[in-house]
């Protein structure tokens, strides 16, 4: 069997047994804090585990993707040595919801692994908890193992919990024997070696675990199970190592061949080989879940795999880009089952040659610096290099750990990686999004309102079809001061403060929209909404700030949304609709929605895309949007389920999480996509659509932003003032104006050149008639020049040099309350006394600092009026570097 054969019978077999099978759901786990990567086949239940949310299905089967690079759960640094080990892989799991447990799930497992699998069950081991005396008789009474093979293990290796806290249960395992033919061992001895090998994990959920350790018995108990596809391939192709399966054959293949080897002729080669392969499904699972190669979580996983990837490639011989070359095959093994694979496939390869020729390119010039930051430390008689060193080394010069790592045990330094964490740390603690802070302030929120009602609240929202007159109660309230937040019962004129009602016209900010604005009114009293958010329960929280009155809970309220501002909104969300649309259309379906902006004046929409889009592309794009505006089509807004609505075409966000019915926005014979957001009823309302920039903002993100309707309209309106006021001044009319400013600018730049070499000239003739100074038979010019640009004053410098043939020149100018000085010194010299050091001592008189190499050096300083006491100092700074 290949390995979509394997996978296929895996979710086939429990399809016959009322299992629902599910897609797998993204790398990144939707409304999740806690995890970085989805890392096992339950994470996308976990809420159903928690009881958070009700089950949808009660038996389900998924073949989830995973990815293990952090926490308890991280195999990166066994990648590539072990046979076993991977970051990303493939997790065959069967699910009950409080349907069937222990019986069912070792029937289910054994007669799969035994009768669809057909495993030797000779060659077959089980292992239960301890105390799980149900599951070995279970196991006793429906396989044909003998005793000796259903094996009690203790809680380390056997009992399953989701934290310290909640579901948790004993857990039974199927173990097969890869070398049965020779003589056995013990059961320790063939598990610790590998002979004994885990293909699959039943997981018994039956218990919640309190504070203190107590654990009590499930209402409805559950069924988790997890089978590595990987290892399963492996062991029904008869290989040793995973790597020899049809997963990973033809990329190895392809990797050793652009290296000009063969996988298997030698040992660190293969090693090396093994991470590419690995990283590659890792990278490009990543990049096609949405996740951008960047400087902090999970854009550095991405990037620190790519650049791991790029070094065994090094390692192997590979010093050009090779591995954006690799996602085609990656494609063709694996995109018949997970067609994201396909659909990004092109952003995929842009993206990973952008970081290869990025990394390659500044390889060189990184070893250098981490070079001289050993050095440096050396010369205080330190073998560790510092904390701040090696965070400077990655935060300003992009240098991965892994490189500084490979050269400081070269050089045999020590590293301060503590120190590095904790300053990484802070750097991500800065970095933290708005959106986890808003999170946080919309938890702290419910938290404080949770004593003011009874249960949780869920807002009805009736805000799409605006009507003229709401009427709504309010359930419950805080205050608000400070940040902090406190249930109250009554708020009063000059307050500020939360409401939560039974039913809402304002849209609470989600997929990018903002949240509305308005006015709640009652009998007595009006208050301003100035913004709406809601959180993952769909409680809606309307911020307000009582201008008249007394409000009390339970009182009735009039909500009255900002109608002219939720139109402008409405204009613009549907704009990036267009946009996403024309997109496509102009670069490609590789131009995946990466984030988005939907605000009453503005629209900001960022997307994948390995390169700047060019001027024409822009233009098209906003043609091909401007034509659907004018051709005025009724926009289609419907609910229907999500199966319906893919099959039929409608794009679905990678990382978004979907309920089974989805809303779908049709802008027919245009745009179908997937959105709960507000929009026009028809395409004409937008008016007009213009894109007022583009430009990079990661590693393979581009963003553009762009105005709609009476914004369109005034920039319009601008422009023209603008123009008008060009022709006025330069005197042509509008269509000669840019050749105009172009020979203006021409005659602007010859002016400054010949005033440049006036400058020069006045000052270098100046510097001649005065007298020069000699310091220990070296010559010294010192001297305070007029007011120039930096690159002036070091040609006036190189002009004085050379004159004097050998010798020193120091000068100084100053621009307000700053003061710049440039020193040379002829080559002749550089051995005797150097430029840098010498800057550095004379920058300090002025409040200043500054280095650079033995012949050329310049510094700052912030206080011109000590000008005259550093040029003073030269000649005894020069003397003292001579005769030190």
């Amino acid at each position: 069997m290949n390995s979509q054969d394997i996978r296929q019978s895996f979710i086939d077999y429990f399809r016959d047994r009322d299992h629902t099978p599910l897609p797998s759901s993204p790398l990144v786990p939707h409304g999740d804090a806690t995890l970085l990567f989805t890392n096992a086949g339950m994470v996308p239940f976990k809420n159903t585990f928690l009881g958070i949310e009700e089950a949808k299905h009660p038996r389900a089967v998924t073949s989830q993707k995973c990815l293990r690079v952090s926490g308890k759960h991280n195999d990166l640094t066994n990648v590539g040595p072990s046979p076993r080990h991977h970051t990303f892989f493939e997790m065959l799991g069967n699910f009950s919801f409080g349907d069937y447990f222990k019986d069912e799930a070792i029937r289910f497992a054994w007669q799969l692994v035994t009768d669809v699998w057909r495993l030797p069950t000779e060659h077959l081991f089980a292992t239960v908890y301890e105390e799980d005396d149900e599951a070995a008789e279970l196991w006793r009474k429906i396989s044909t193992l003998p005793a000796d093979r259903i094996l009690r293990c203790g809680a380390a290796d056997n009992f399953w919990s989701m934290g310290k806290t909640g579901p948790c249960g004993p857990c039974s395992e199927i173990f097969v024997d890869l070398e049965p033919e020779t003589p056995k061992v013990s059961w320790q001895a063939g598990n610790n070696s590998g002979r004994y090998l885990e293909i699959w994990n039943l997981v018994f959920m039956q218990f919640d675990r309190n504070d203190a350790g107590v654990l009590t018995p499930l209402p409805n108990p559950s069924i988790d199970t997890g089978a590595g596809l990987e290892r399963v391939t492996s062991v029904l192709q008869g290989v040793k190592s995973n790597y020899d399966t049809d997963l990973f054959r033809d990329i190895l293949r392809a990797a050793a061949e652009i290296a000009g080897t063969e996988y298997g002729r030698e040992t660190n080669a293969d090693v090396s080989l093994r991470v590419i392969a690995d990283h590659l499904r890792a990278i490009s699972f990543l990049l096609a879940d949405g996740v951008i190669p960047g400087p902090t979580d999970r854009g550095y996983v991405l990037r620190r795999l790519l650049r791991r990837a790029l070094r065994h490639g090094m390692r192997i011989g590979l010093e050009e880009p090779f591995l954006h070359r690799l996602v085609a095959v990656l494609e063709k093994t694996m995109g018949s089952h997970f067609d994201e694979l396909t659909k990004t496939r092109q952003a995929t390869e842009a993206t990973v040659l952008e970081e290869e020729e990025k990394y390659l390119q500044t390889r060189a010039a990184g070893a250098r610096r981490v070079q001289e930051s050993i050095d440096r430390t050396r010369a205080t008689g330190s073998t560790k290099l510092s904390g701040e060193e090696m965070f400077q080394l990655y935060d300003t010069y992009g240098q991965e750990l892994d490189t500084v790592r490979e050269i400081a045990e070269e050089e045999q330094l020590s590293l301060d990686e503590a120190g590095f964490e904790a300053l990484l740390e802070e750097r991500r603690k800065r970095s933290r999004t708005a959106t986890t802070e808003l999170q946080q302030r919309l938890a702290n929120l419910r938290e404080a309102l949770a004593g003011s009602g009874d249960g949780d609240v869920e807002t009805t929202f009736e805000g799409y079809d605006l009507k003229p007159a709401t009427e709504a109660r309010l359930l419950r309230m805080a205050a608000v001061a400070e940040e902090a937040a406190t249930a109250v019962d009554t708020l009063t004129t000059g307050q500020s403060g939360v409401l939560v009602l039974d039913r809402t016209p304002f849209y609470a900010e989600s997929g990018g929209q903002v949240g509305d604005r308005g006015l709640m009114t009652w009998d007595g009293g009006k208050a301003i909404v100035k913004d709406t958010q809601k959180d993952n329960s769909g409680t809606f929280f309307h911020f307000v700030e009582i201008q008249e009155g007394e409000l009390t809970a339970g009182q009735t309220v009039h909500p009255e949304v900002d109608l002219e501002r939720r139109r402008a909104t409405e204009r613009n969300h549907t704009a990036t609709h267009l946009l996403h649309a024309a997109l496509h259309q102009t670069v490609g379906d590789g131009a995946r929605q990466a984030g988005s902006l939907v605000a009453p004046d503005r629209l900001r929409f960022d997307f994948t895309h390995g390169k700047p889009v060019t001027r024409d592309e822009l233009r098209q794009i906003e043609d091909l949007a401007n034509t659907w505006i004018r051709n005025a089509v009724a926009v289609d807004i419907h609910s229907q389920s999500y199966d319906d609505a893919v099959a039929a075409g409608a794009m679905a966000l990678f990382g978004e999480k979907y309920g089974d019915h989805v809303r779908t926005v049709k802008i027919p014979g245009f745009s179908l996509e997937l959105c709960g957001g507000c929009h026009v009823r028809n395409s004409g309302e937008i008016g007009l659509l213009l894109i007022t920039s583009e430009r990079g903002i990661a590693s393979g993100v581009r963003r553009i932003e762009a105005i709609t309707g009476e914004g369109a309209l005034e920039l319009v309106r601008q422009r023209q003032r603008l123009l008008t006021e060009v022709e006025r001044h330069l005197a042509v009319p509008a269509e000669r104006a840019g050749e105009e400013v172009s020979t203006l600018r021409g005659k602007v730049k010859q002016l400054e050149r010949e005033l440049a070499e006036m400058r020069v000239k006045l000052v270098s003739g100046e510097a001649a008639e005065q007298e020069e100074l000699e310091v220990d038979g070296i010559r010294l010019v010192a001297r305070e020049v007029p007011q120039a640009p930096t690159n002036e004053l070091r040609n006036l410098a190189d002009t004085l040099r050379d004159k004097m043939g050998s010798g020193v020149v120091v000068l100084a100018t100053r621009s307000g309350d700053k003061v710049t000085l440039i020193a040379t010194v002829s080559k002749d010299l550089t051995g005797r006394l150097s430029a840098g050091n010498l800057v550095k001592s004379l920058a300090g008189i002025v409040g200043g600092r500054g280095g650079g190499r033995p012949d050329f050096a310049q510094a700052g300083g912030r206080e011109p009026d000590k000008l005259p006491q550093l040029l003073k100092a030269v000649p005894g700074t020069v003397s003292e570097q001579l005769t030190s």
